[in-house]
């Protein structure tokens, strides 16, 4: 009994250290540059020509520091070794997202950190995006497609569909973000992009992805003892988004025209990949794929930032590999536990097992039933390899 309780001191010890460590280092407040709109209309001006210089948040913390306390956790005062190889990877895994935060706007130095923590998509993933690629898209002139919600409206109905949870969560407006919605893990937040008017689809798109899973992931996170269910699991952003546009797919959301904009942005990493400039990928989507300019922009940008940031391919993986993940009978909840990766389930369950770890609390709410009524939907998912 004494030496279970010493295991568990130490991994509460250890949890919250790492607790401390990491607070802020949340990935996606420091590559988003504050000057888009800015540079989007520098770039149209140039004929496509010169690529934008983005400006970026100023980091506020010392990476030095904060390398040297990862590494001097005393991990082996964790005698339980499943745990403790689960904290080593988790380690190695912030101390990565560190790397990639420090050489925020510095070209190549950035990049390669950024293949490091994320990958890059494989011959395999660029053939899957290209056969989404050969279906048509719904019409765009349909109502549902239409702008329609003004920030405030949208703001209102994102509070609506919240409701339907027993939790609350923040919302603030930015000028500054390539996206037009995102979930900020550590301050509970939906920040919404004050530039754009929503339509009906973007909203039911955005309900069920930020917070039918971001937030609801966020919020089942912060219940359990251990904090690495709040901060991560190692290459969790996969499993993440696989569940956020899952989400989408449950809740009869999910467009052709949404696989196909996941698709672009695969095409798009592999063009970066491949060593293309900002403007030469933009080029790609907008000539070669008829992307219209705006959107090319916008999923060039959501690449190329930092100095080229491949995550973007691994929501079309996700999502793969989340919808083959349910349909083989699997259950969902285990992956809602908080910013957890598929790889880890036996993890999670383990460390639920030994009292460690709660089971989820929030299940999203479209996962209750399939609302998906587009068979062409369910032929492209079945399809990819």
């Amino acid at each position: 009994m004494k030496e279970i309780n010493a295991t568990a001191e130490a991994i509460a010890d250890i949890d919250k250290r790492i607790d401390k460590l990491v607070k802020k280092i949340e990935l996606l407040r420091y590559v988003n540059p504050v000057n888009i709109e800015e540079e989007k209309q520098r770039f149209f001006d140039s004929k496509y020509l010169t690529d934008p210089v983005f400006e970026y948040p100023k980091r506020d913390f010392d990476k030095f520091k904060l390398h040297r306390e990862f590494f001097t956790l005393p991990l082996e005062l964790i005698e339980d070794e499943k745990i403790r190889n689960l904290y080593e990877e988790i380690i190695y895994y912030y101390s990565g997202i560190v790397q990639c935060i420090e050489t925020v706007g510095e070209g190549k130095k950035f990049y390669y950190n950024s293949l490091r923590s994320f990958g890059k998509p494989t011959e395999q993933d660029v053939e899957n995006a290209k056969f989404i690629l050969h279906f048509d898209a719904e019409d765009t002139s349909e109502e549902i497609f239409q702008p329609k919600y003004s920030i405030e409206e949208a703001e209102k109905l994102f509070r609506e569909y919240g409701s339907r949870y027993d939790f609350s969560f923040n919302i603030k407006e930015s000028d500054t973000m390539g996206a037009i919605a995102m979930v900020l893990n550590s301050t509970q937040t939906l920040v919404l992009n004050s530039n754009h008017t929503f339509s009906k689809n973007e909203m039911g798109i955005l309900t069920n992805h930020e917070i039918g899973v971001h937030m609801v992931t966020t919020m089942n996170g912060v219940l359990h003892p251990l904090k690495i269910f709040s901060h991560g699991f190692p290459n969790n952003v996969e499993t993440q988004e696989g569940l956020a546009v899952f989400s989408e797919y449950m809740s009869g959301n999910l467009t052709i025209k949404r696989l196909k904009e996941l698709a672009y942005r695969v095409i798009a990493v592999n063009s970066l990949v491949k060593g293309s400039s900002f403007s030469k990928t933009f080029r790609l989507l907008h000539n070669n794929y008829d992307l219209e300019r705006e959107q090319a922009f916008y999923i060039t940008t959501r690449i190329h930032r930092g100095g080229g940031f491949t995550k973007d391919y691994l929501y079309l993986t996700g999502l793969k590999k989340i919808y083959d993940y349910f349909h083989s009978g699997k259950d969902l909840s285990v992956l809602l536990t908080g910013k957890v990766s598929l790889e880890y389930v036996n993890d999670i369950e383990y460390l639920i097992n030994r009292g460690y770890a709660e089971h989820a609390k929030y299940i999203t709410d479209s996962y209750v039933a399939n609302s998906n009524t587009n068979p062409k939907i369910d032929f492209i998912l079945n399809n990819l390899k």
